[in-house]
């Protein structure tokens, strides 16, 4: 049976820079808070004319104008995005409308932060039987347009962008190796957005605060780093894959407090964890493709290395992949 090998990758960040300075509607002290609390230094906002297909198209773009593929190529395109351009039909027909990829069925999944995991196995599962030869999977969010600028405990601490990857068929052993996915759904109000669906209709709402994303910040942490460390274990346990062997672990770009602490779970030096959340903040299920994309552009990743791949979101759900390129 094929693999789903990656042929190639792409990123694409917006202009709008905003530092930790730049947040004067929070006290003085609150921007020393804001670092230490999660390593997010600066994050980048979308401009108020982008809407989350637009971001999505230039990641994808740039991913096959690298390597030379065609968007009347592309058989299938997957979008993660927990921030759609809207609540239907799905943002993956715009994005497949902007690429002309005229051949490619096109759909949205929505597993929050760990939206990462789980396109990168779908696409994998694609591919391994024979649907699709080849698959576009996009992740891409605008959180500055669905969080409370007020709000302390969410409006620091993400940014906006998108990552693209696309997956081919191998017949030899490199690609997605294999995957582990997981759903908690007894914890689906840890991390949500509670007005604008049937739950909780617009005019149900009791105030305009409810059609903003929240989280319980410290069930999240706790959450992260007791589901990232175990199911890294699993995943390498499963493939039967001894740990020093993964050149570099990427995880959800959420708070760097949670990385170091799956690495020292693990045993491991904090330099075998790739990390950009300095420079980005949390982009949700963009934060993967998006530090993967950069990590293979600085030569972190080379051919033949192994990676794993760990994210944990809403849902709760939570997933790990791992590749070879």
């Amino acid at each position: 049976m094929p693999n789903a090998a990656i042929i190639g990758t792409g990123r694409y960040i917006p202009e709008g820079t905003i530092h930790n300075e730049a947040l004067d509607q929070f006290p003085k002290t609150a921007q020393l808070i804001i670092s230490q609390k999660t390593g997010v230094f600066c994050r980048h906002h979308a401009h108020r004319d982008q809407c989350t297909s637009d971001l999505a198209f230039k990641a994808a773009e740039k991913c096959l104008q690298r390597c030379d593929f065609s968007p009347q190529k592309v058989d299938a395109i997957i979008l993660s995005t927990s921030s759609p351009d809207r609540i239907q039909p799905a943002t993956a027909t715009r994005l497949q409308h902007l690429l002309r990829a005229t051949k490619a069925f096109a759909f949205d999944i929505n597993s929050v932060c760990s939206g990462s995991t789980y396109g990168i196995a779908l696409s994998q599962a694609l591919i391994k039987s024979e649907t699709c030869q080849n698959v576009l999977f996009v992740a891409a969010e605008i959180y500055s347009k669905i969080l409370n600028p007020k709000d302390f405990a969410t409006f620091p601490y993400f940014g906006d962008g998108a990552g693209a990857i696309l997956f081919g068929t191998a017949q030899d052993n490199s690609g997605v190796k294999a995957s582990i996915l997981h759903t908690d759904g007894s914890g689906s109000d840890t991390i949500c957005i509670p007005g604008g669906g049937t739950m909780m209709p617009y005019e149900e709402m009791p105030d305009a605060k409810s059609i903003y994303f929240q989280m319980k910040g410290r069930e999240v942490f706790n959450f992260a780093v007791d589901k990232g460390t175990q199911v890294i274990q699993d995943l390498l346990s499963e493939a039967d894959v001894p740990i020093e062997t993964v050149k570099c672990f990427i995880c959800h770009q959420a708070n760097v407090n949670i990385i170091l602490k799956i690495a020292e779970n693990l045993g491991l030096p904090e330099e075998r964890f790739y990390m950009n959340m300095f420079r980005y903040g949390n982009t949700a299920s963009a934060s993967v493709p998006i530090a993967l994309d950069e990590a293979l552009c600085r030569g972190v990743i080379a051919p033949k290395d192994l990676v794993v791949t760990a994210a944990f979101g809403g849902g709760l759900s939570w997933g790990a992949n791992l590749i070879q390129f």
